[in-house]
């Protein structure tokens, strides 16, 4: 708890996440040089390399017996480390889905319509799902609303892949349908 009792004492964002020259524990250290292999040195003397080399010695690996560390400078080391992750969340991708409802009576033009929509959300990379919502007694007519939907389905099947049958689900009639990769 904090002073005013406000809950848990957050870390400072500058404190480093790795521990760097004077802060490593470790009595003896495993120097990883790029291109020249590893050796296991006293902390001392690889704390004198660094500062021979004007950098910083940067513990990498923590939990290794002896702990793993490199001679770099730590700044650019940390913004290549948010560059990377910057990048992998940039190529994540977030999959979209997009409604599309109908009633069990709907005419053809509403359908050549609601069509269109689902072209254009299905070529720009979203899911689609499409389904039937019946009121009240229009629950009867079950077969028109299965009807609908595969014939939705079926004038998509050049840019999309159904993912599911019609499927009834409590006063909806459900059918997903997903993209075509390229």
């Amino acid at each position: 708890m904090n002073k005013k009792g406000r809950g848990p004492i957050r870390p400072r964002r500058n404190e480093d996440a790795h521990r760097i020259n004077d802060r490593i524990t470790a009595s003896e250290v495993r120097l990883v040089m790029d291109g020249e292999g590893a050796e296991v040195l006293p902390l001392r003397v690889a704390l004198q390399r660094a500062e021979e080399a004007e950098l910083d010695l940067v513990e990498i690996s923590p939990n290794a017996t002896p702990p793993v560390c490199k001679i770099i400078d730590y700044r650019k080391f940390l913004y290549e480390q948010k560059k990377k992750q910057k990048e992998l969340k940039s190529k994540q991708s977030k999959v979209v889905v997009k409604e599309i409802r109908f009633g069990p009576n709907t005419d053809d033009h509403d359908l050549n319509f609601k069509l269109n929509h689902a072209r254009k959300f299905l070529m720009e990379g979203a899911k689609v799902k499409a389904y039937v919502f019946f009121k009240g007694r229009t629950i009867v007519f079950k077969e028109r609303g299965e009807i609908l939907l595969l014939k939705f389905a079926q004038e998509l099947e050049d840019i999309g892949v159904l993912e599911q049958m019609p499927k009834l689900e409590g006063k909806k009639m459900i059918i997903m349908i997903n993209p075509k990769k390229k």
